[in-house]
């Protein structure tokens, strides 16, 4: 488990540090859960240790530009924190990208930032919900039922409520390609759980501003998935009955593949994630009929491609309408994405009004790909040569790049696996103000989630690599005095509802008659 900051300050009590205590204000829920961060009232302070000096050396010496350079950024540290706290009730519009994010970025908008580490944290949540034991029999599933989902992943308080899971299938022809339990017993041998549907309490809505329907994705983990990410040839989306008005629109085979794939003899994926995602997104707009309503998608690496991919099939079949007319705003938060699709498919999204913000770190690989040499990066000209070629993709949306060499807490090490890390990504969140601006952790995450299953965090501060995998492999004794692995809720809970094909009837007579 992570070691709280306050023991770390005293086990390194022979040794002198300069400290800077940052104050902003941050509303983060899970703050209170994790070590590390001490709250007053509506300020939180975190410490970050700029310089580590052992007590026998020499001290360093600061130059002028440096002090000058210190003063500044605490000046802008205690600027920030004088300025009037507008409320997310006022500028959630904007924060969804009514305005393409313009003037939030550089400099980073405090209340974006929040509230992108918010969606962030609810990507991450599939990871730590994601049952990767293969000697469970729950191997491939999600370890905690929807009704506590965020509770018994360690918030203190959530304001959503999780109404569906999403399950994936995908058709290779290689055995086991899917995270599936050793035990011949297993809940499933062709299913994944890969992300869920939630949306906002009635008290949240009041300080969003609106009711929230939330939909994350999970990223790559089972060995399908990685051969999904590596199917760099383009599909149109009309070839997994997707409805749209343009063959020529395509995106990534794998991608589409899992999004809309199906296996009919089993009764998680009886239904495609595609359907149960749309379905689900159906009944609880009809729930809030006269509310103000959002669709916001979540999700990281291939996660952030199945959220593109969902964004634009809600937009295309128009499920972001509402009936009296009013049109539901998509946004989309991606994290670490690979591009998805051709310059028609990136052409539509914009025209169908789909707003995507892609967060990444400028060392990481994934966004790079597929498309690695006809991109959106080459010249015009190029760009319409291969255009008609199946490995031409184009990234969609403004960007947000990262660079975890501005942060003083990760080692100087090249790793590709950590550079493509969420917590990583939200960790330079955090710490991100603008370009050529000091890196310090305005909203006091706790830097333990770092080395959650990394070992990016420099050894000062004594954080046990993975401690979460090691945390979360538990046994305990039975009734016999045994030690098993404890039974999980009943899977039965999970499974996709008749109500399901209702809601797609409903969907697909509604395209039916909008086109025809």
């Amino acid at each position: 488990m992570a070691i709280p900051l306050q023991r770390i300050r005293l086990s390194l009590k022979e040794h002198k540090q300069e400290k800077i205590i940052s104050t902003a204000p941050c509303n983060w829920s899970r703050n209170s859960f994790f070590p590390g961060v001490v709250e007053r009232g509506s300020a939180r302070k975190c410490l970050v240790t700029t310089k580590v000096v052992p007590k026998n050396d020499l001290p360093i010496r600061v130059s002028d530009s440096e002090r000058m350079k210190a003063k500044e950024g605490d000046e802008e540290r205690v600027a920030l924190t004088k300025e009037p706290k507008r409320k997310l009730a006022d500028a959630w519009r904007e924060i969804q990208g009514q305005n393409d994010w313009a003037g939030m970025l550089d400099p980073l908008d405090p209340l974006l930032r929040a509230e992108l580490i918010r969606y962030g944290d609810m990507a991450q949540a599939c990871y730590d919900a994601y049952e990767f034991d293969p000697y469970s029999k729950y191997c491939g599933s999600c370890k905690v039922k929807p009704s506590m989902f965020f509770e018994n992943l360690g918030w203190k308080k959530c304001s959503y409520e999780v109404t569906s899971y999403i399950y994936s299938t995908y058709n290779v022809n290689f055995p086991k390609f899917f995270n599936v339990s050793l035990n011949p017993d297993g809940w499933s041998h062709s299913a994944n759980w890969i992300g869920y549907v939630a949306v906002s309490n009635e008290e949240y809505s009041k300080y969003l501003g609106r009711r929230d329907i939330m939909i994350a994705w999970r990223g790559t983990v089972t060995n399908a998935e990685k051969i999904a990410d590596l199917m760099d040839f383009q599909n149109p989306t009309t070839y997994h009955t997707i409805p749209s008005r343009d063959p020529t629109i395509k995106v990534e085979a794998g991608f589409l593949d899992l999004y809309a794939g199906r296996n009919v003899d089993c009764q998680y994926c009886k239904y495609s994630a595609r359907e149960q995602v749309l379905a689900e997104v159906k009944r609880l707009k009809e729930l809030y009929p006269g509310e103000e309503l959002s669709i916001t998608i979540t999700g990281h690496s291939l996660g952030s491609a199945l959220a593109t991919l969902n964004a634009y099939d809600i937009a295309e079949i128009g499920l972001d309408v509402m009936e009296d007319g009013r049109v539901i705003p998509v946004t989309v938060f991606s994290f670490s994405g690979p591009r998805v699709g051709n310059a028609r498919f990136k052409e539509r999204l914009e025209g169908l009004g789909v707003k995507i913000l892609r967060i990444f770190n400028v060392h990481d690989q994934v966004p790079k790909v597929p498309g690695i040499f006809l991109n959106e990066l080459v010249p015009k000209v190029l760009q319409q040569l291969g255009g008609w070629l199946p490995w031409c993709y184009f990234h969609v949306g403004e960007e947000l790049p990262l660079n975890h060499e501005n942060s003083p807490f990760l080692k100087d090490e090249s790793n590709l696996v950590f550079f493509h890390n969420l917590e990583v990504l939200l960790h330079l969140l955090d710490g991100y103000h603008g370009k050529g601006r000091r890196f310090w952790l305005a909203g006091g995450r706790d830097i333990a989630l770092v080395n959650k299953t990394t070992d990016f965090l420099k050894k000062d501060f004594l954080i046990p690599p993975n401690w979460w995998e090691t945390n979360n492999r538990m046994f305990f004794k039975n009734h016999l005095g045994q030690w098993v692995m404890p039974e999980q809720h009943d899977l039965e809970i999970h499974t996709p509802s008749e109500d399901v094909q209702h809601h797609l009837q409903q969907l697909n007579l509604a395209c039916h008659a909008q086109w025809h």
